[in-house]
């Protein structure tokens, strides 16, 4: 089992930044990909961003390109995911997820997942 705790979350104004961090404990040595996803309110899931085991490959969503930069430092076993230039239409509860086997974008296919933490972005 792996449990992810997720951190850094809150209120920001719209051009501003914030740095959001994921803890991971139990069998971290199993983790493949770590990834970020957000789900705001009367929306579905959708993914932000991933990063492989070695931290050298990353991938992310069109609407974040540019703007996000996921990192992953498994001395600490922490993920990152800087957040510059926010927008309004980044208000959601953004989730840490693991996954021992695949790199996907597709929400399903991580088996761990964090409690989540809001982001709020103001105009």
């Amino acid at each position: 089992q792996v449990q992810l705790v997720e951190s850094g979350g809150g209120l920001v104004q719209a051009g501003g930044s914030l740095r959001l961090s994921c803890v991971a404990s139990g069998r971290t040595f199993s983790i493949a990909t770590m990834a970020w996803f957000r789900q705001a309110p009367g929306k579905e899931r959708e993914f932000v961003a991933r990063v492989n085991r070695s931290g050298g490959n990353t991938y992310y969503a069109n609407s974040v390109k540019g703007r996000f930069t996921i990192s992953r430092d498994n001395a600490k076993n922490t993920v990152s995911l800087q957040m510059n230039n926010l927008k309004p239409e980044d208000t959601a509860v953004y989730y840490c997820a693991a996954d021992e086997w695949s790199a996907s974008e597709r929400a399903s296919f991580y088996d761990y997942w964090g409690q989540g933490t809001q982001v709020t972005v103001s105009s």
